[in-house]
């Protein structure tokens, strides 16, 4: 092919890319990000045709430079999937908890609710745990928070096990519950308020038996701990889930799939900042909740200082913009 005939091909894809660098390398015109690493491979495409068929050194040396100019911009807009996470982290997550609190609070209430009264309602009335939990199972929630046992929150066949093995399996645990909290919300919400009521009430029973036992103590001062990441994990799933069901029960004047759809951008974002609070959640009853050299106030401190960092996190972060979006 002639120079010419090439030059008068792509002479407008190349004008078009170099307008582009010149607005990246302003900081600005984020949103062709997603097609960027697509157009710099066609120039770099480009420019070793053009060096192959000794085409002009005018020709090459300033499809080099275009090239030179987008790796630059390729390799910095790559690294800021970093600073993305890191944003969405300290300001999004508690901004979009914020904006989404008509479902929070719903969730939050359904949950705390039944876990609470439930929790007092064993406790005043403890033949009421059966109702809820077969006797197998309280039996050996029993074993697992026995003072003279000293499982601290194991099975017995657990109580051996090295600390990365529980850490998989707390983590494995409570993202299956978030995820069937949260998508059991298809079913225009009821299946995620029915999760919400009965893992309130399930745990909520337990907390109220163990305390009537005697068993508090060893209970309260290993959960207090992990319980501030994993309870509001579980609440935010919950709110994830009832977003979903009131775009198919309330979709306005959208048909009802598209309204599906914005609901999901939002409510798979607060699964996000969910799974980090589980990972945390696991992380902390493996290696801090489970040890048995810490005294239990100790652990009630820890524990009443990381409830209020999560309210703290929660209400206040991401509320100073730094920058215009």
């Amino acid at each position: 092919m002639k120079q010419s005939l090439f030059e008068s091909r792509h002479k407008a894809e190349w004008e078009q890319f170099a307008l582009v660098l010149d607005r990246l390398e302003r900081g600005k015109e984020a949103s062709r990000i997603a097609s960027f690493p697509k157009d710099y491979r066609r120039l770099c495409h480009h420019l070793a045709l053009a060096r192959e068929r000794g085409y002009s050194s005018f020709l090459v040396d300033s499809l080099q430079h275009q090239v030179l100019r987008g790796h630059q911009q390729f390799y910095r807009h790559r690294s800021r999937l970093g600073a993305n996470a890191l944003g969405f982290i300290l300001a999004d997550f508690p901004r979009l908890v914020r904006q989404q609190w008509p479902f929070v609070l719903a969730a939050g209430l359904m949950f705390f609710a039944s876990l609470i009264g439930m929790g007092l309602l064993v406790y005043f009335f403890p033949d009421l745990i059966y109702n809820l939990i077969p006797a197998d199972q309280v039996s050996e929630m029993q074993s697992m928070y026995d003072p003279v046992a000293g499982h601290l929150g194991r099975s017995a066949e657990r109580a051996a096990s090295e600390d990365w093995v529980m850490f998989g399996y707390y983590i494995m645990h409570n993202i299956g519950i978030a995820f069937q909290t949260f998508a059991s919300g298809l079913l225009f919400g009821l299946g995620s308020a029915f999760f919400l009521f009965f893992n309130g009430l399930t745990i909520g029973a337990v907390a109220g038996h163990l305390t009537h036992i005697g068993y508090g103590q060893t209970f309260w001062s290993f959960v207090i701990g992990h319980g501030a990441f994993e309870l509001s994990a579980i609440a935010l799933s919950g709110a994830a889930g009832l977003q979903l069901g009131w775009a198919l029960i309330a979709p306005g004047r959208l048909p009802r799939a598209e309204a599906l759809r914005l609901a999901a951008r939002k409510s798979v974002l607060l699964i996000c900042g969910v799974m980090l609070f589980l990972l945390i959640a696991a992380f902390i009853e493996a290696y801090w909740s489970s040890m048995t050299s810490i005294t239990p106030m100790t652990k009630y401190l820890v524990g009443a200082a990381l409830w209020l960092l999560m309210a703290a996190y929660l209400l206040l972060a991401g509320r100073t913009r730094h920058a215009p979006e």
